[in-house]
């Protein structure tokens, strides 16, 4: 047993600084990024903003909206090699290199990546999702699919720490997924007593990647426009959504009715609601490490998309950031016991 003393930060304990500014507006801020992947080679151009893999919000009508603004969409792994020969129809480079193909780790799930992939050549971006990504066998199937997929961009996770930041890197991964326990519909930190402090992590696995010329991606824990800024400022080359983008009429979920107010049901994919759903329901040897809510429903995302864009814009000019590239440059931290001023809710 090792206790370590070094306090972690989530978002919630932390504001940027202000610094100076020549920027006289917003809209002189440019998030669009171009990154070149460690061993894709590929290069990739848009805002590096993502949609999570879970079947509330990573969906095919999510990411024709999402694509429109440069952002991108992690679909989910439940639909079939059909449905995306179906949804890709007629679709342009837009569209494919705005979409990420996500898989889990059993030999099932890679002979349906395999599928898809092999008749869909244009498609960029894996994403291989497991809730642990510690295991060796997880390693070992980065390894699997960087060595049948040569040319694409493989993203893995999830995982909170540099040493395994490192391993999947050299495993094969391009960019990794950061984040154990933050999410809203997330109950590992209750159920197993496991996770690590959002910002913290995304801060100490930025700085391991980038030793490599990898990239991660800080998944979960945003609850406002706000939460994405400081993500971006402590080092993520990508953030990936979950609640902020649920709710929405292209978001999955059953609409349900309370008191004249409508509704979205949104839960996390290791929630028994999900596990009923997709694998018959939650095995023996388990428990249920998601919980199922109703989130208000909001209507249209593109709205919810302009406020996002918008927070982050403006966050880069409160500390005189012109680019996205530069907001982690010029980011102070500053530890915090409140965050807002909340008598009106």
């Amino acid at each position: 047993m090792f206790v370590d003393n070094d306090v972690k930060l989530g978002f919630s304990d932390v504001l940027i600084r202000p610094k100076r500014s020549n920027l006289k507006s917003r809209s002189q801020v440019d998030l669009v990024r171009t990154f070149k992947f460690l061993h894709s080679k590929r290069e990739w151009t848009g805002v590096p903003v993502i949609s999570a893999n879970m079947d509330t919000t990573g969906t095919f009508e999510v990411a024709e909206v999402l694509a429109k603004h440069a952002m991108l969409t992690a679909v989910h792994k439940h639909y079939s090699p059909v449905q995306w020969d179906e949804f890709l129809e007629g679709k342009d480079e837009v569209i494919y290199s705005h979409i990420m193909v996500s898989t889990g780790s059993s030999e099932a799930d890679f002979e349906k990546l395999t599928t898809i992939m092999k008749n869909h050549p244009k498609l960029h971006f894996i994403c291989i999702d497991v809730a642990n990504g510690y295991a060796e066998s997880f390693v070992e199937f980065v390894r699997r699919v960087r060595d049948s997929f040569e040319d694409k961009t493989i993203i893995a996770g999830n995982v909170v720490t540099g040493e395994m930041v490192e391993e999947l890197l050299l495993a094969g991964a391009d960019v990794v997924k950061v984040g154990i326990g933050p999410g809203s519909v997330c109950t590992t930190r209750v159920k197993a007593g496991v996770g690590y402090p959002q910002l913290s992590a995304v801060i100490e696995c930025a700085d391991a990647a980038h030793g490599l010329g990898g990239r991660i991606i800080s998944d979960g824990g945003c609850t406002c426009p706000g939460d994405i800024a400081k993500a971006f400022g402590g080092g993520a080359d990508f953030v990936m959504l979950g609640g902020m983008l649920a709710g929405h009429d292209e978001s999955g979920g059953q609409i349900v009715e309370r008191n004249g107010q409508q509704f979205k049901l949104f839960y996390g994919m290791s929630s028994t609601t999900a596990m009923d759903k997709h694998s018959g329901g939650v095995a023996s040897y388990r428990a249920s490490e998601g919980k199922t809510v109703e989130v208000p429903y909001r209507g249209p995302i593109e709205e919810t998309v302009r406020d996002i864009l918008g927070g982050v814009r403006s966050a880069c000019t409160y500390v005189g950031a012109a680019s996205l590239k530069e907001l982690t440059k010029r980011t102070t931290f500053i530890r915090v016991q409140e965050q807002e001023n909340r008598i009106f809710g």
